[in-house]
Formats: C-alpha cells, sequence, structure tokens
C-alpha cells in the first residue's frame, strides 16, 4: 500500500477518534425516556463509529502502520441544552466524517477503496437522519 493511502486512513481513523469522543457526550445529553428517536439515532451512530474506528485500528496495523492515537480530549459545542443543538452536533459530525471517507475513497485502491465506499454511504445517510439534505456527491 502507498504512502498516501496509509496518510487517507490515519486522516479517517482520527476522524473516528473524534466522533466516538464527541458522539458520547452528546449520548449523554440525550435522554431515551424523553427523546427516544434521537437517543436512538445518536447511540447508533456511536456503535458505528466505534466499530469502524476499531476496524481502521485493525487494517493499519495489519499494513504495518503505527495507528493515529486518540486525542486527549476534543473540542464539543458548548450548548447541548436542547435535542435540536445534540442533532445539530451529530449532523456535523456526519458531514466531517463523509468528508474524511470522500477523501479516503479518491486515495485508496481495491477492498480498502471499498471499504471507504460503505462507509461514506453509510454516513451520508445518517447525515440525513440528523436533518441533512440529500447530496449528489456527499463528502465533497
Amino acid at each position: 500500500m502507498s504512502n498516501p493511502e496509509v496518510a487517507a486512513l490515519q486522516d479517517v481513523l482520527a476522524g473516528e477518534h473524534a466522533a466516538v469522543y464527541v458522539l458520547g457526550v452528546l449520548g449523554a445529553q440525550t435522554s431515551q425516556s424523553q427523546q427516544p428517536a434521537l437517543y436512538e439515532r445518536v447511540t447508533a451512530a456511536f456503535v458505528v463509529h466505534r466499530q469502524r474506528r476499531d476496524e481502521l485500528i485493525a487494517t493499519l496495523t495489519a499494513l504495518g502502520a503505527d495507528p493515529v492515537a486518540a486525542e486527549v480530549a476534543y473540542q464539543v459545542p458548548a450548548d447541548l441544552s436542547t435535542p435540536l443543538e445534540v442533532e445539530a452536533a451529530a449532523l456535523r459530525i456526519e458531514r466531517g466524517c463523509a468528508a474524511a471517507y470522500a477523501y479516503a475513497v479518491a486515495n485508496t485502491t481495491g477492498a480498502n477503496r471499498a471499504w471507504q465506499t460503505t462507509a461514506l454511504i453509510d454516513a451520508a445517510t445518517r447525515e440525513i437522519g440528523f436533518g441533512g439534505a440529500v447530496e449528489i456527491l456527499p463528502g465533497l
């Protein structure tokens, strides 16, 4: 695998580290009893991003690369006091991940490109679930 491919995978992994962190914070701001739909969407997104993070770590390790480590902390929105603010923050996460996956699709080949494409489609679909608009080329 060439260096641009490893670099693209590392960028996506860095984004997934951030997504897992921030989605954990968002999950703590939702109520399963008062906002069950939002709680379910945030929880499902957290699970998917955690799985993708772990898969990227395994892929990079198998390629002989040292996977980029998570930061100690990530910036979270200052105001998450309403469901709309939580949903808007989750939408920003999915948009950021979609952009990272689109970059990775352009810079990977073979099975890695197929995996990145699937992840891009998944992030774009979750964007819609968090109030985003349908885009012809998500992530760009």
